[in-house]
């Protein structure tokens, strides 16, 4: 997907998930921290070093990996 310049995935970093940024903060957990409730604000201010823009596109990152579809085959 473009425009996610914001998202990285390296092997030496958490593993290889997708990051933000190169740095320990997964888009797992910022997606996590707006699904159990804290507003962007709340997170931008327990996070110094994010920006709003980080948070945005580690939600368009995950929305579009939800987007991602499953084929079933049929049992052999």
């Amino acid at each position: 997907m473009r425009n996610l310049d914001r998202i990285t995935q390296q092997p030496e970093v958490m593993g290889g998930k997708a990051c933000i940024r190169g740095l320990r903060v997964t888009v797992g957990m910022l997606v996590g921290q707006i699904g159990a409730g804290h507003s962007v604000e709340e997170v931008l201010a327990d996070y110094p070093y994010l920006e709003r823009e980080d948070i945005l596109q580690a939600l368009r990152y995950a929305a579009w990996r939800a987007e991602e579809r499953e084929v079933m085959l049929p049992a052999a």
